[in-house]
């Protein structure tokens, strides 16, 4: 049985609303016509996907599988969109992300050594969209902080990074050389994902401030709502009047790796990923000064 992509469309928008008359709305089709797409779909799998009474509409345990499946599925299909709709036009380019404080510009140069008509563009991304991207085509190679969901990846570990501890300025170990993770023990955390993701041997309590990039990290613990821990090329890159930023030795380093679409087979991509791994010292080492001139947030292009 092959899965209808468009019926699996229909579903995740349900599924992500559990209302059919809004979902038909925002799929922009009648109601009864996406409850019949629904049913058939649910009689192409065999099973029931929601269950639907006078309290609305849920998922089975069927559709929660589903729709955890659906996602990596639909995404790598829009990603084929994507580079054949490039190949067609003749295009060779190669569209590379980054986490904020990684140096591309030293894999860009050996690339492009091998590869003088290929245009690399360069792409700032955040934690919480870094495998989205890879997996839709966004970007062809990231380079990605850990963790990340590995689903539909292949991920190539390539060098490791010291953290910092960032404190607001008036803090007690502010003038400290170092700190340890016994000093800040108690602290409450600025932190962008669930404890379990914490670098920490003990989870320290959850400001409860959900942020999405160094800067909202930096401006909460700026206004005093709790410390955060961050990789040394922060300090390097982003300087904030009321922070500080303090060694902590005994916290667990960062995990830089470079990442592509499992399903993604390029040649060009491979042979970026060889130059990224050959560099990969040089890139550690160096910060990320270049990459900041080329333009920061926005995508880029390194000629």
């Amino acid at each position: 049985m092959d899965l209808d992509l468009r019926k699996l469309r229909y579903f995740v928008a349900v599924a992500d609303l559990l209302h059919f008359g809004r979902a038909a709305e925002e799929l922009h089709i009648a109601q009864p016509v996406l409850s019949r797409q629904i049913r058939a779909l649910e009689q192409d799998l065999g099973v029931p996907l929601f269950t639907r009474d006078r309290h609305g509409v849920a998922l089975t345990d069927a559709g929660r599988q589903l729709l955890t499946d659906a996602g990596p599925l639909l995404a790598s299909t829009e990603a084929v969109r994507r580079r054949v709709t490039a190949a067609a036009g003749g295009k060779r380019r190669l569209m590379v992300g980054f986490r904020a404080g990684v140096a591309v510009t030293p894999a860009a140069r050996a690339f492009e050594e091998r590869h003088p008509d290929v245009v690399v563009d360069l792409q700032r991304i955040e934690g919480d969209d870094q495998a989205a991207m890879l997996l839709d085509g966004r970007i062809d190679v990231g380079y990605v902080r850990l963790p990340i969901d590995e689903t539909g990846l292949r991920v190539i570990p390539l060098y490791t990074e010291p953290r910092v501890a960032v404190l607001p300025a008036g803090h007690r170990f502010a003038g400290k050389a170092e700190v340890t993770e016994a000093d800040l023990v108690g602290e409450s955390l600025v932190w962008h994902g669930d404890a379990s993701m914490q670098p920490t041997r003990h989870p320290f309590p959850n400001a409860g401030y959900p942020v999405r990039g160094v800067d909202e990290t930096l401006e909460h613990v700026a206004a005093g709502r709790g410390i955060s821990f961050l990789a040394r090329s922060a300090s390097v890159f982003y300087s904030h009047p009321d922070i500080v930023y303090v060694p902590i030795p005994d916290l667990v380093p960062e995990q830089v790796c470079l990442a592509v679409a499992a399903s993604h087979t390029s040649p060009v991509a491979d042979d970026f990923v060889a130059a990224a791994r050959s560099t990969a010292e040089i890139t550690a080492e160096c910060g990320n000064y270049e990459m900041w001139q080329l333009g920061g947030d926005a995508a880029t292009r390194h000629a």
